[in-house]
């Protein structure tokens, strides 16, 4: 049992879970829910999350075993691929069930981003619009968050559109390392017909145009702090490539550059909330 839950954990892919989920918690705190509003939107982020994760892994268990991930827990033999479909069916048929809690027009955007996550793992992944299905479920998050309030009150545009940058910035970041793992099993999303070096600008630039757009969006001049992360919008991407390049060399995993995206995307919520500039 013991080793079944720590698999299960591993294939849940738990960094980008954890940040997205704090990222949601924190913009629910921001935009004035209150302590149970931000469990609820914190847990019904989650679930969708374990959803989506758990799904990429039963679905690639095969493509991960041919090329010998041995990060990958369903791949080496650690969770039976059974449990974690079992467990990407029950967290999301879970995430509209928590969200429904929070009023029609939330849970129906927390659906849509739950259904176009999991289109990515199953058949966009492979093809040119492999990106629509990031900027769309990243894009739906604080349109969720915001509609959750009472009185579901409307999402203003700039916020979803930085999300969806954030998104998009955040697919080509995530696909680096897998590249040339991707080309021997057959995988062609956008980043594949990039390249290595395309996706990377395509990265930075994304992550700019988010960062960008949530300090230019609200209404009145920008701060000196959100100049700030707009600088450090343009410095994270470099330092991403440079400790992936430094990781490669070593043999590892070259993630460096989508932790700098999680990371950037945690500064930019927080200091979005901090302005008090939401909603």
């Amino acid at each position: 049992m013991s080793s079944s839950v720590s698999g299960l954990l591993r294939a849940s892919h738990p960094e980008p879970t954890a940040a997205v989920t704090a990222v949601a918690g924190l913009l629910a705190w921001g935009v004035g829910h209150r302590p149970g509003g931000v469990a609820t939107v914190a847990l019904t982020v989650l679930a969708s999350q374990l959803a989506v994760g758990w799904a990429n892994d039963a679905l690639d268990a095969g493509r991960d075993a041919a090329v010998g991930r041995t990060d990958k827990p369903v791949a080496v033999g650690a969770v039976r691929r059974r449990t974690v479909a079992v467990g990407a069916a029950v967290a999301a048929v879970a995430t509209p069930v928590l969200a429904a809690t929070t009023g029609p027009a939330a849970a129906f955007w927390a659906t849509v981003g739950l259904v176009a996550a999991l289109l990515y793992d199953w058949p966009l992944k492979s093809t040119a619009l492999s990106v629509l299905p990031y900027a769309v479920s990243f894009g739906t998050l604080p349109a969720f968050v915001v509609l959750a309030l009472p009185g579901a009150p409307t999402p203003p545009v700039w916020l979803v559109a930085a999300a969806a940058c954030l998104g998009a910035g955040a697919h080509f970041a995530n696909v680096l390392p897998d590249l040339a793992d991707d080309a021997r099993t057959g995988v062609r999303g956008l980043p594949h017909r990039l390249g290595a070096a395309g996706s990377r600008w395509a990265a930075a630039g994304l992550l700019l145009a988010a960062t960008a757009t949530l300090v230019l969006g609200p209404a009145g001049p920008p701060s000196w702090v959100g100049l700030a992360a707009v600088a450090a919008a343009v410095v994270a991407p470099a330092l991403g490539w440079y400790a992936g390049r430094a990781t490669a060399r070593a043999g590892g995993r070259q993630v460096a550059a989508f932790r700098a995206v999680m990371l950037v995307a945690l500064i930019d919520v927080a200091l979005l909330v901090a302005s008090g500039r939401v909603v």
